[in-house]
């Protein structure tokens, strides 16, 4: 059964609990468990899951080599501003997290 939802009063104990609780669980979450943005590499191989694709098949859509997507992916090498671009534009990769920004 639900005891608080977003029509009950701000003033109800019921609620001011709820929220004293899930800050404690906030806190203790970004303490002992945070939550790393995910790598360059990570993210292209989600994406090429989701597109599924190849390492072939994603060399030939960035115009790069399909050894230079396996250096991408496990982090020998990065992407030129130019193949950066193309990740962006191709893949639908937030240009932020393919530059590190965030």
């Amino acid at each position: 059964m639900q005891v608080v939802n977003n029509m009950t009063p701000l003033e109800d104990k019921n609620l001011i609990e709820f929220e004293l609780l899930s800050s404690l669980v906030a806190d203790y979450e970004n303490e002992y468990y945070p939550v790393e943005p995910p790598t360059l590499a990570e993210l292209i191989r989600l994406r090429m899951a989701e597109m599924h694709l190849s390492q072939k098949a994603l060399a030939e859509k960035l115009g790069v080599s399909p050894s230079r997507i396996s250096e991408y992916l496990t982090g020998k090498s990065e992407p030129t501003l130019k193949i950066a671009r193309t990740i962006h534009r191709e893949l639908n990769i937030d240009a932020d997290l393919i530059l590190g920004i965030c």
